[in-house]
C-alpha cells in the first residue's frame, strides 16, 4: 500500500512533495493510515485535529490521543474545540453541515496563519460511494454523481484510491493505533444508514461494487468535462459580463434546446437550489427574482441578470461638511464653487449653495422617498422614477442619494432635484461631480 500511495502522489499530486501540508487527523483508522503513510515518505506536514465536543469524554480522548501521538513523532499539531451542537441549534442547521463548515473554515485559518499550502483529508473510496448514493437519493445533477473529488482547490484527498477494507487491513498489518468513533455504529445519521443498510445489499448483488463504482466515476468525470466545455462555449455566446453582474440574453438562451441544463451549469456554483423556479424564469414576468445565499437572479425584459447581494449598507450614512472639497466613501465626489454653469450631466450637477443645509448626507434610497425631478413640474416617488427610467434592480440597489436636511438634492448619477437648481437670484454656485 505504501508503494501504491507513493506512486499515486508522484503521478497525480507531485506538488505535495514540495508543499507544506496540513493533515486532518480525527484519530480514526483512515486518518491514522494517512498520517503513517505521509510520515513514512517523510513529507513535510503538520496535523490538525477538530474536537466537536459531541461525544463528551470520548471526544476529549480522541484529542489527547492525537496530541500524544504527534508529540511522540515530533509532528506539529493544531487542535481546536467547537461548540458544535449549540451552533447547529442557533443556526437551524444539521450537526453534519455545521461540523463540515466549522472544520474547513478553521483549516483555512490555520493554513493562512501558519503558511501551509494544502489540506489533506483521509476520505477513501467507500466514503465516495456513500456520497454518490446520498446525492442520488436526494436528486442531483451530473456533478453530484462523481463522488468526492480527489482535489478541490487546496484540499487534496489522496486515499480515494483505497477501499475501507484495504485501509483497515493495512492498519492491522502495521499494528497502527486508532480510535473507534462510537457514533459510526449508530444509524441516526443518513450516511450511516447508507453504509450499514444499503451498501451491503448492493455488494451482495455485485461483489465487485467498488471496482464498478470506480469505473463509473471515471466515465462520469469524462462526461463532466464535455458538459463543462459545451457550457462555456454557449455561455460565451449568450452572456455578457460587467464588473458586478452577468446578463444572459433571453432571445439567445431560448434558442438552445437544453437551456435548462445550461442554466444549471452556469448558476449552480453561485449556490442556487430552487431549480424549477429558475427554469421557469425566462417566461416569468419582468422583475421576478430568485435568491441564493450570495446572489440574486433577476428576470429583466430581455435578459436574466445575475449579481451579488449587497452588504447591509442600507442604513449607512455619510456626512459632508461645508467647504469640504471631496469625499471618497461611499462614492468618489468633488465639491467646488464655480462662477458659472458648464456642461451639466448625470455625473455633474450645479446647485445653489446658499439653499443647502450642512452637513449634507449621503445614504441609500428608501421606499417612500420623494423628490422634485429637475426639468419637471411637481414631485415624484424615487421608486416611480426608477420604473419610468427602466432602471434595473442591480442599479437600484447600488443607488445613493445626496440629501440636505432630509430633502433629496441629487439621486447621484441619475437626476438632480428642482428645489436646489440655479436661478437668477443665485450668488454662490456649488459644482458637485461624481468621479468614475
Amino acid at each position: 500500500m505504501l508503494t501504491k500511495f507513493q506512486n499515486h502522489l508522484s503521478t497525480n499530486f507531485p506538488f505535495l512533495k514540495e508543499g507544506r501540508l496540513l493533515l486532518a487527523v480525527s484519530g480514526g483508522v483512515d486518518s491514522m493510515v494517512l498520517l503513517y503513510l505521509c510520515h513514512q515518505l517523510q513529507l513535510p506536514f503538520a496535523v490538525a485535529h477538530c474536537n466537536f465536543q459531541l461525544r463528551g469524554d470520548e471526544s476529549d480522548g480522541d484529542e489527547q490521543f492525537v496530541k500524544a501521538l504527534c508529540e511522540e513523532l515530533k509532528i506539529p499539531v493544531f487542535t481546536q474545540k467547537f461548540i458544535t451542537a449549540a451552533f447547529a441549534e442557533e443556526h437551524k442547521l444539521s450537526i453534519q453541515v455545521v461540523a463540515r463548515k466549522l472544520r474547513y473554515e478553521w483549516f483555512e485559518t490555520v493554513l493562512l496563519n501558519h503558511d501551509y499550502d494544502y489540506i489533506l483529508t483521509a476520505h477513501q473510496l467507500d466514503d465516495s460511494l456513500e456520497t454518490f448514493l446520498i446525492n442520488f437519493s436526494r436528486g442531483t445533477g451530473l456533478d453530484g454523481l462523481i463522488g468526492i473529488p480527489q482535489q478541490n482547490g487546496n484540499i487534496v484527498r489522496p486515499l480515494l484510491i483505497f477501499s475501507r477494507s484495504e485501509i483497515e487491513a493495512f492498519a492491522k498489518e502495521n499494528k497502527l493505533p486508532w480510535r473507534e468513533d462510537s457514533s459510526n455504529a449508530s444509524d441516526k445519521y443518513r450516511r450511516n444508514k447508507v453504509r450499514h443498510q444499503v451498501i451491503p445489499v448492493l455488494k451482495e448483488l455485485n461483489p465487485s461494487l467498488l471496482h464498478s463504482f470506480e469505473n463509473t466515476v471515471k466515465n462520469l468525470q469524462q462526461a463532466q468535462t464535455l458538459v463543462d466545455d459545451a457550457a462555456q462555449i454557449v455561455y460565451n455566446q449568450v452572456a455578457t459580463k460587467t464588473d458586478n453582474q452577468v446578463k444572459i440574453s433571453l432571445v439567445k438562451l431560448l434558442k438552445c434546446r437544453n437551456y435548462k441544463a445550461y442554466l444549471y451549469q452556469w448558476l449552480q456554483p453561485f449556490g442556487f437550489t430552487d431549480w424549477e423556479v429558475i427554469y421557469d424564469l425566462p417566461q416569468a414576468q419582468s422583475g421576478k427574482k430568485v435568491f441564493s445565499e450570495t446572489h440574486i437572479l433577476l428576470k429583466d425584459r430581455v435578459s436574466l441578470i445575475l449579481f451579488p447581494k449587497q452588504t447591509d449598507d442600507s442604513r449607512e450614512q455619510f456626512w459632508i461638511e461645508k467647504n469640504q472639497k471631496d469625499v471618497k466613501v461611499p462614492l468618489k465626489m468633488l465639491f467646488c464653487r464655480v462662477a458659472d454653469i458648464t456642461n451639466p450631466s448625470s455625473s455633474t450637477i450645479f446647485v445653489d449653495e446658499d439653499i443647502l443645509t450642512f452637513p449634507l448626507q449621503i445614504r441609500k434610497w428608501e421606499e417612500g422617498d420623494v423628490f422634485f425631478p429637475l426639468g419637471m413640474n411637481g414631485k415624484k416617488k424615487v421608486s416611480k422614477f426608477f420604473k419610468d427610467e427602466k432602471i434595473a434592480l442591480p442599479d437600484k440597489l447600488n443607488t445613493w442619494i445626496l440629501c440636505s436636511d432630509n430633502q433629496i438634492v441629487w439621486i447621484i448619477g441619475k437626476r438632480a432635484d428642482n428645489r436646489f437648481k440655479i436661478t437668477k437670484q443665485t450668488t454662490n454656485i456649488l459644482q458637485i461631480q461624481l468621479q468614475e
